[in-house]
């Protein structure tokens, strides 16, 4: 989606030798995914950071006229799990003594070390974030400039952010703002203690709009009212998708055969024209009942259609690959299946004859929403639409799964009679409007109807709960 914020540069930094970025972030899609930039690409100087869409690892940059790096650090690390999300600490303190010192990253609480390109700055050196940007090109969270000064269309963050800091004239260590819990795992410190500087912010995404003023996405919740512009097309969302609850969403990684378009997060997707489409949500289950709902949108035809998938038997993540897709003959593998054309309709084994069973004679059209209720205890789905449980609400067998994982899974499924649909798909996490809140039992979630009995949202907390 192309949506971003900007400000000026607000000030005299505080120590242009020092600096902090923390923030989390999940990735939806492989693409240039650019962070926070500031004056890059505008004539003489400028700072990128940001997920690079050729191998996708992460890159540190303070560029200069003559195609001279000051600074050139880039990760071997890769991200590609976009089921997750991640925390990031970028530290510039020029005043160290040792190179590798003057800039340190952490990815969830961990330095890393092994690096790709390591060109450091000299000692002392100011950094680019810190000078006066050119005509009045500064900050950019999600974008970048192009060399000519303006936005550089198509290269936008495609994902979700969350508590993004920018501290000048301090460089802390990860432990500032996250701590390890008993699990093991990474989790926010929210109310980190940090001296922000002239020039620092902290944005919290929590309201809509786009404007500078406070109570929008470009609040500044520092309290130096340092706050941005919401500019682009699109549409700014609050999810329920967080750092402390991760909620399923689709899976770029498992975009398969004709790719299908993902925005809004990977909440939504449109299809390709003539040709077979599939993908899967981003964490498969095998225990416990889970709901979804799907909006559907444009271009709804006979050869559209959403269910549940089994995941590939190789992988133990559960993650769906091109021979479980697409088996000689037997399209998507194992699936339940509820398409379009004259009639609802069930297929077992996901094969398309063009003669199956009655499901719902009445069809569903643009604006309808699709409920699937996944019961992986015992292998079964019923079918909603609208809120009403379709085949009298009798739940249909999908069989065991070699893999013993299931995906929800959504596409064309004829690629000579296809055509472009669009659909958005609510694990509980809406990217777009709803006219209802309904929660699951244990509260989790936003859904437009009343979550079946039993069933619950597709996030982390209820999958610790279900061991799903």
């Amino acid at each position: 989606m192309s949506t971003y914020l900007t400000a000026d540069r607000f000030g005299t930094p505080t120590n242009a030798k020092k600096y902090t970025i923390a923030l989390w972030f999940k990735l939806s899609k492989n693409t240039s995914n650019h962070i926070l930039s500031y004056n890059y690409g505008n004539g003489q100087r400028g700072f990128l950071l940001s997920v690079r869409s050729n191998d996708q690892t992460l890159r540190v940059n303070d560029f200069t006229a003559g195609s001279t790096d000051h600074v050139d650090v880039r990760t071997n690390r890769t991200f590609r799990d976009y089921s997750a999300w991640y925390h990031l600490v970028v530290a510039y303190d020029s005043t160290q003594g040792t190179a590798a010192d003057r800039v340190k990253i952490y990815v969830n609480g961990t330095q890393e070390t092994s690096m790709a390109t390591s060109t450091y700055p000299s000692q002392d050196l100011d950094s680019f974030i810190a000078t006066t940007p050119q005509n009045n090109k500064g900050f950019l969270v999600g974008a970048l400039y192009n060399g000519s000064g303006n936005i550089d269309a198509g290269n936008y963050f495609s994902g979700y952010m969350s508590q993004f800091i920018f501290a000048d004239g301090t460089a802390y260590a990860a432990s500032t703002f996250g701590s390890t819990d008993s699990n093991g795992v990474w989790i926010p410190n929210t109310g980190p203690s940090v001296t922000y500087g002239t020039n620092g912010f902290k944005l919290d995404f929590k309201d809509s709009g786009s404007s500078a003023a406070a109570g929008n996405f470009g609040s500044d919740s520092s309290g130096n009212n340092n706050h941005f512009t919401g500019n682009g097309v699109g549409t700014y969302a609050n999810v329920t998708d967080t750092p402390q609850n991760n909620f399923s969403t689709m899976n770029a990684a498992a975009n398969y055969y004709a790719s299908a378009t993902f925005a809004e997060g990977a909440t939504k997707l449109t299809s390709q024209g003539a040709a077979y489409t599939y993908s899967p949500n981003s964490i498969g289950v095998s225990a416990g009942k889970w709901y979804v709902e799907v909006k559907i949108g444009a271009g709804v035809n006979n050869w559209f259609g959403v269910g549940i998938a089994e995941g590939e038997s190789s992988n133990a993540s559960g993650v769906l690959g091109r021979d479980t897709y697409y088996p000689a003959g037997n399209e998507f593998g194992q699936i339940g299946w509820y398409g379009y054309g004259s009639d609802f309709v069930y297929q077992n084994d996901g094969y398309y004859s063009g003669s199956t069973s009655d499901y719902d004679t009445s069809g569903y059209t643009t604006g309808d929403v699709l409920g699937l209720a996944l019961d992986a205890d015992n292998n079964t789905v019923k079918f909603y639409k609208n809120g009403t449980v379709q085949n009298s609400g009798t739940a249909f067998n999908l069989g065991a799964s070699s893999s013993g994982f299931w995906h929800f899974a959504f596409g064309d499924y004829d690629g000579a009679n296809a055509g472009s649909h669009t659909f958005q798909i609510n694990f509980g996490n809406p990217a777009f409007t709803i006219a209802s809140a309904n929660s699951d039992a244990n509260g989790y979630g936003k859904f437009e109807y009343a979550v079946p009995s039993g069933h619950y949202a597709l996030c982390t907390k209820n999958l610790a709960q279900y061991g799903g």
